[in-house]
């Protein structure tokens, strides 16, 4: 698979007084019912690589494999091995009851220790002079599943993060399968956890997020069960898969959408009513512009959830203060998604 030209736009300004300071650029690839290139901003086949927005995929052979039943796990327990999460006490505890209903101990794990990504946690583990873990890592619950799937196998745990283990081949044709792509054209690195990460076209990103909204269109029928089932349970518990305040959470809040984001600013939905999958880069890796590019995504295809919209828009942070709360700018989403400038 080569690389193809960026040909991005600009998605979101940001200005200081009126004057402006930064630009976010990206691409933007929406597919409809017929998997064909619907709305587009940028170039739909720029190469981009998953990063965390692969973890409901990655879910897929764990749940396909009935792990959730052969260790008694509870959907809260489950739903962690597709999240992000921000390391909050509930998910810590949650966290805990699957690592010990595995038999897995904490060492096990690859992804390195670290202090949870929400503010609130990290700071409370510091007060209380509570050293870095493995289990705050925001992939720790998809790194358990990875290791519950291969103990399912029969295979050994070891290396269970090595691109030739039984495990990460079970997820590799899970990707080919939800994507349309074959495996010889997926191409792959390795992600900040440790695993294997892969790198499809943003407009086959968007096929696999249109297909997580439309099961009907995945022809095996354990896939499809099995996405049928990981999407339930992230509307179920969109704490669990995020944090609080995060876009995550906010999106699987309206049952209608699945959705999940990735490290260097890819993000990823579904809108299953509509039939459409979405997927989006910033080029510029930051996460801060998701809410406003998406709520902006929302708004121009007249999304019927205007309470979605609104809370996104919440989260956006559109005005820009100092240290000293004082508004001193904003953000401005400035791209269409027809692939035309505001004002041209």
């Amino acid at each position: 698979m080569g690389v193809e030209s960026m040909n991005e736009e600009i998605l979101v300004n940001d200005y200081r007084n009126g004057i402006l300071e930064n630009i976010h650029p990206g691409h933007i690839c929406g597919i409809d019912a017929n998997e064909e290139v619907k709305y587009t901003v940028g170039n739909a086949r720029h190469l981009t690589f998953l990063r965390s927005a692969f973890k409901p995929i990655q879910a897929i052979p764990v749940i396909a494999h009935k792990v959730q039943e052969h260790f008694k796990l509870t959907n809260r327990e489950t739903a962690l091995i597709a999240a992000s999460h921000r390391g909050e006490d509930f998910h810590l505890e949650e966290l805990k009851k699957l690592m010990d209903k595995i038999g897995v101990a904490e060492d096990e794990l690859l992804c390195h220790p670290t202090y949870p990504l929400n503010p609130g946690a990290k700071d409370a583990m510091l007060k209380d002079n509570q050293p870095k873990r493995r289990l705050c890592h925001n992939c720790s619950g998809k790194h358990l599943g990875m290791i519950a799937l291969a103990k399912v196998l029969g295979v050994s745990t070891e290396g269970y993060y090595e691109p030739e283990h039984p495990a990460q081949q079970e997820i590799l044709k899970a990707l080919s399968t939800v994507s349309g792509c074959n495996i010889a054209e997926i191409s792959i690195g390795v992600d900040g956890c440790g695993v294997p990460v892969y790198a499809l076209p943003l407009q086959s990103i968007a096929n696999v997020y249109l297909r997580f909204a439309r099961p009907e269109l995945i022809a095996d029928q354990t896939i499809r069960e099995a996405v049928v089932a990981i999407s339930s349970l992230m509307n179920e518990n969109p704490e669990i898969i995020s944090g609080t305040d995060a876009i995550c959470t906010n999106l699987l809040m309206d049952k209608n959408i699945v959705a999940k984001g990735g490290a260097q600013g890819v993000y990823c939905f579904g809108l299953k009513d509509e039939k459409f999958g979405f997927a989006l880069k910033v080029m510029d890796g930051t996460e801060e512009q998701w809410p406003l590019i998406v709520a902006t995504i929302l708004e121009q295809i007249d999304y019927k959830n205007k309470q979605t919209i609104q809370r996104l828009y919440q989260i956006s942070h559109k005005d820009i203060y100092n240290d000293n709360d004082k508004l001193v700018g904003n953000k401005e989403a400035v791209f269409h998604l027809a692939g035309i400038k505001w004002g041209v």
